[in-house]
């Protein structure tokens, strides 16, 4: 299922209390249970004013219904088309000095 990057604008959400958080994350859950499996939460980010969150769903119009029952906004919903981290270069540098299918004696 596709991964999506969705943008919240939310002002002072850095100076939410743990409590508000977990009521906002009670709010995502609760409509998470009504839309079943199609859809899912993986983690938010709060920064001074915003929540960025991502979430993995069948389709856009999911996280939009999502972001409708729970009444948290949904201000811009990206989907993720890849992701790097520290270990990309490294597989990358890996890649060009192996050649895969003759180390695996396929030619």
């Amino acid at each position: 299922m596709p991964k999506y990057l969705i943008e919240r604008n939310m002002p002072g959400a850095g100076a939410l209390s743990e409590t508000e958080l977990a009521a906002l994350a009670e709010k995502s859950m609760s409509a998470l249970v009504e839309l079943g499996t199609n859809i899912q939460w993986l983690e938010s980010f709060i920064t001074a004013d915003k929540v960025y969150s991502v979430y993995i769903a069948l389709n856009e119009g999911l996280i939009y219904k999502h972001a409708s029952m729970s009444g948290l906004p949904a201000d811009a919903v990206h989907e993720v088309t890849s992701v790097i981290d520290r270990s990309t270069s490294w597989r990358a540098h890996w890649e060009e000095e192996h050649d895969i299918s003759k180390e695996a004696g396929i030619y």
